[in-house]
Parts: structure tokens; C-alpha cells; sequence
């Protein structure tokens, strides 16, 4: 399928509650998705096109630090025609990652593996990210033709630029565009931190995640605009990633009123800079079209 016609998710996550638990849910005023969720209930859930591209491939992300959980979604990649890439997890600061990572590539569904990711927003160590051990970590991921989605909060931005400074070979994506206080509006210096790690050509972002940053129940679209504004001009559509972050958006609206309101920000984009967002960014970062992308 062109990428005129294809729309890439770059960024939801699968859950089963009966198999394995996902103890952050059990924090107030995640009642609502509580629940199992699995690739039915996304194909369910996002049936909204944007700008005239229905959903046909997506990048699936590790929730918890299990190893576990990474071999589940490779293999769940390896059976299900959606999903063209997967985020999963591993120890970085353990000196076996290397095998770890040659393990899960050797494994079912193991050549879906394109990025790793860490919950570092979750980490009280303002410098977790340049610790020795993370750090070899790091180089395995990047010897393995791998990327690294990096998962900070607006505060940790500086370990995130000394990562870039010191890791020019290794793709990074934010998750999240840094999770930007839109609820407060205090955007300043937040701009300001990401401008310094857009400044590292290997970076790329999601436009994801920002409606459950915002007032969950009485959000619009002009909150999230001076948020889009600043990714544009920071990064360029060439940098920027398309994603949902379903079902977590099941709290501030789910995935067509997110899907709906990334329509009505891309109508003064062109249709190179909307085929850039929507796909090519996120086809060319998590190599969606290698393995070829499965038949239903």
C-alpha cells in the first residue's frame, strides 16, 4: 500500500489482565481501562480515517520491565497482520542485555523487535540515563540496528539531551513529544528543553499522548494546538510520528476523538508533510516495511 494511503500507528499498547498484571492501573482514575485490551478492540476502536487513510499497521509498546511481556508481543506481531513493529523491554543496566537482546530477536516473531524502551519517567535518578551500566546497555541496543524510545517527563529533559550528545548513532524517539504540562499551560520551558534535543538530527518524536496530559474530561482542540505548533516548527513533519496511545486515551476521549482532532491540525500541512506524520516517519524509524508487511 503508498503511503498516500496508509496510516500508521506508532504507539498503543495490549494488555490481558488475566495473564499479566499492570499494576500502575490500579492508581486513581484509571478505572475506566481497568480492563483487558487486545488488537480486536483497537481495530474495534479505531474506525476513523484521517485525512482519508484508514488504520493498517501499527507499533505495539512494552507497558511493564518484563522480558516476558516483550517475547508475548513478538510473537504476537509474528501472528497479527496489524502490527508491523514492536517496543519491547529489557534490563539495559543488566550485564547480560546483550544476550537478552540477541535472545529475543533469535525467538517467535523476533524480527519485529525495532526499538527498546524504559519507563525512565519512573526513575529517581536524574542522571538513570548516563549511568555506566544503562549505558553499555545503550550501545548494545545501537549495535543491534535498534532504536531507543526514550520515556521522560518534562523535567528530565536534560538527561535526554546528554543522551543524544553522547549516542549521535543511535535513533531516539520521544514518546509522548516529552509529555508537555497542557493542563497547567506552562509551556515555556518545556519548548525550550525540547528545542535543545530536537537539535540532535537522530531524534524523532510522537505526537501521542497529549490529551491525557491535558484536562481529561473538557480538553479541545485549542489546548493542543499551541502544543502542535511548537512540534512543527521544532522538529518538521519529516521528524514527526503519528500515534494513539490507545487504550490510555480511552481517559481523555479515546482514539477517533483523538484521530479527529490530529485531522483538523494537519489541514494547513501539506500532503507531503501530512503522508510524513500519518506514515513515512514512523515507516522508515521502526522499518515497517521489513519483514514485509503480512497479509490478513
Amino acid at each position: 500500500m503508498s503511503d498516500t494511503r496508509r496510516l500508521v500507528d506508532a504507539h498503543h499498547h495490549v494488555w490481558d489482565l488475566d495473564h499479566r498484571p499492570q499494576p500502575w492501573l490500579d492508581e486513581p482514575g484509571h478505572e475506566s481501562i481497568r480492563r483487558t485490551f487486545g488488537t480486536a478492540g483497537l481495530r474495534s476502536a479505531a474506525t476513523r480515517p484521517i485525512a482519508g487513510r484508514q488504520l493498517d499497521c501499527t507499533v505495539v509498546v512494552q507497558c511493564v520491565t518484563s522480558v516476558s511481556e516483550t517475547r508475548e508481543l513478538l510473537a504476537l506481531a509474528e501472528r497479527d497482520p496489524l502490527i508491523g513493529a514492536v517496543v519491547g523491554w529489557a534490563d539495559l543496566a543488566s550485564p547480560a542485555i546483550a544476550a537478552v537482546l540477541d535472545e529475543l530477536r533469535a525467538g517467535p516473531g523476533g524480527a519485529y523487535l525495532r526499538a527498546v524502551r524504559h519507563l525512565v519517567q519512573g526513575e529517581v535518578d536524574p542522571e538513570w540515563l548516563q549511568r555506566p551500566s544503562v549505558e553499555r546497555g545503550l550501545r548494545a541496543v545501537g549495535e543491534r540496528g535498534l532504536a531507543y524510545d526514550v520515556l521522560v517527563r518534562s523535567h528530565q529533559f536534560a538527561q535526554a539531551v546528554r543522551l543524544a550528545e553522547r549516542f549521535p548513532g543511535l535513533p531516539l524517539v520521544l514518546d509522548h513529544a516529552g509529555k508537555p504540562p497542557i493542563a497547567s499551560g506552562e509551556l515555556k520551558l518545556w519548548e525550550t528543553e525540547l528545542r535543545q534535543l530536537a537539535a540532535h538530527p537522530q531524534v524523532r518524536c510522537k505526537v501521542s499522548g497529549l490529551v491525557t496530559e491535558a484536562d481529561h474530561r473538557r480538553w479541545t482542540i485549542e489546548d493542543i494546538r499551541p502544543v502542535w505548533d511548537i512540534l512543527l516548527s521544532t522538529f518538521g513533519a519529516d521528524r514527526l510520528m503519528f500515534g494513539s496511545d490507545w487504550p490510555v486515551c480511552v481517559l481523555a476521549g479515546g482514539w477517533n476523538q483523538w484521530a479527529a482532532t490530529v485531522e483538523e491540525l494537519l489541514a494547513d500541512c501539506s500532503a507531503a508533510e501530512t503522508s510524513a506524520i500519518l506514515t513515512r516517519t514512523a515507516t522508515r524509524l521502526y522499518r515497517l516495511n521489513s519483514p514485509a508487511l503480512k497479509a490478513p
